[in-house]
């Protein structure tokens, strides 16, 4: 016997990706209670034979349809509040998950539908915001802000982009999450300046910023951090 009431371990998942030209996380419509018919970031309760961390791998594969997820995946926090669920006391590990050229999903067996959405479409206050299930909306203001944070101080946004890419293309991500673009001499200079940031092929692929020859071609260095940091406008 004890005198603890019983509680759930779920994961929830804030997975980013560029669609358009902007930060897009994808959402599942909820299709049994509670919430039914709401929007959710993917998520689902950790299994018993397994840890958070390959809950959400799993959860990541189920809702996404790509097996061996090939992005970015790191832990956000953990979401412990007494009423966040109206079933039980569940208690959530939140992960943000990134990668270029996400698929479009295909809703899971819990969820009605699934779809990409702009972020900034989610965080608005117009009157077509949809109200996200349980403090998602919580958990999606805590990942966008986790992910425009580490993209000052590390190379993370690399994840963003497809290799090989241009300077114009990964500017373009600093644009999408941040909703502004860096200043391209300042940008040009920290990602050439900073050792391993990035690698130079001997390629080249669409224009340069302003027009003109084509831009040369990188890949991913082996540098995870930025000093100091790159500063966002």
């Amino acid at each position: 016997m004890t005198d603890h009431p019983p509680f759930a371990v779920t994961v929830d998942l804030a997975v980013f990706t560029i669609r358009d030209g902007a930060l897009a996380v994808l959402l599942v419509r909820r299709g049994e209670d509670p919430f039914a018919g709401s929007w959710a970031l993917p998520g689902g309760f950790v299994e018993p034979d397994e840890d958070a961390e390959q809950a959400a791998a799993r959860e990541l594969a189920e809702e996404t349809g790509v097996a061996g997820f090939g992005g970015h995946l790191e832990q956000l926090r953990t979401y412990s509040a007494p009423d966040r669920d109206p079933r039980m006391r569940v208690v959530s590990v939140a992960y943000v998950a990134l990668a270029p050229d996400l698929p479009d999903p295909q809703a899971g067996t819990d969820a009605a539908d699934a779809r990409w959405w702009a972020v900034d479409d989610l965080l608005g206050t117009g009157p077509d915001t949809p109200t996200l299930a349980f403090d998602h909306h919580q958990i999606l203001l805590d990942a966008r802000e986790r992910v425009r944070a580490k993209l000052e101080y590390t190379t993370l946004a690399t994840e963003f982009v497809a290799e090989p890419f241009t300077l114009p293309e990964l500017r373009r991500v600093y644009a999408a999450v941040w909703g502004t673009p860096p200043d391209l001499g300042n940008f040009r200079r920290k990602v050439l300046g900073t050792d391993g940031f990035v690698v130079a092929t001997d390629d080249h692929g669409g224009a340069g910023e302003t027009g003109g020859r084509r831009a040369l071609l990188y890949r991913r260095g082996p540098a995870d951090a930025i000093q100091p940091p790159m500063a966002r406008s």
